[in-house]
């Protein structure tokens, strides 16, 4: 169980990793529609090609509203909800394991 028990320590540890750099996309594309950045430029377009994959969903079942864009902040508490569930829960599981041998 020690093998097991220390995947999952890992696991969590870049699904953690995974989930903040997500965030951290999220909220740069976010400020970026706020200042109208060249659409050709390399940084901008990755930003963009990563940060789509995650608000397109939402952006289909969320209205604008008063022309604001509410995907991003849904977003990201999906994010925080499970950086905050996900990741504690495998850690758990880790060290029970390895404790119990």
């Amino acid at each position: 169980m020690y093998i097991l028990g220390y995947f999952l320590q890992a696991l969590a540890g870049v699904i953690h990793v995974l989930l903040m750099t997500a965030m951290i996309v999220v909220i740069a594309r976010a400020v970026l529609s706020w200042v109208s950045p060249d659409p050709y430029n390399p940084i901008v377009r990755i930003i963009n090609q990563f940060s789509e994959p995650l608000l397109f969903p939402v952006r289909k079942r969320v209205p604008y509203m008063g022309g604001i864009d509410f995907s991003p902040i849904i977003v990201l508490l999906a994010i925080m909800f499970l950086d905050n569930f996900i990741v504690p829960t495998l850690q758990t599981m880790s060290f029970n394991m390895i404790q119990g041998g």
